[in-house]
């Protein structure tokens, strides 16, 4: 079960800062900010603290992934029947996820108005639903159903 949880973390994680560094950088913006930025939610002085604080933000971020891979895997491992349509059950998720990032997690430590604008509402989406949920469940379709 250890290695769906890495595998599905570091897809996932990877696609999705790498989205969030080209969104960055093509709205303006530094990624060591925007890395900073993701390690304040639970070290709000990561924000000060230049390279370390950058490292800090990555670190979170794959943290937070691989809470994410946790729970889809421990859920779907009890429901198998989930990943006979694994593009379904991903797009599911990453709505799921979308909301429980964007309208709880987020809101409660950034204090985050809502709703959000159309296009951060669009790209969260395409980020939670296409680099988070549906490769998340790809990988778990992959090693936990059952071969023929």
């Amino acid at each position: 079960m250890l290695k769906p949880i890495a595998i599905a973390t570091a897809v996932s994680g990877t696609l999705d800062i790498l989205f969030a560094m080209i969104l960055t950088v093509s709205f303006g913006g530094k990624i060591g900010n925007m890395l900073r930025s993701v390690g304040s939610g639970p070290f709000p002085a990561s924000t000060e603290m230049g390279a370390t604080g950058a490292i800090l933000g990555l670190t979170v971020h794959f943290a937070l992934m691989a809470i994410m891979a946790t729970a889809l895997i421990l859920f779907v491992r009890q429901r198998l029947e989930l990943l006979d349509k694994p593009i379904l059950t991903g797009l599911a998720y990453g709505v799921i996820t979308y909301f429980i990032m964007n309208w709880l997690v987020v809101p409660l430590r950034f204090d985050a108005p809502l709703p959000l604008k159309p296009l951060s509402l669009a790209t969260q989406l395409f980020a939670h639903i296409c680099l988070v949920g549906i490769p998340m469940a790809l990988i778990a379709a992959r090693y936990l159903k059952p071969r023929a």
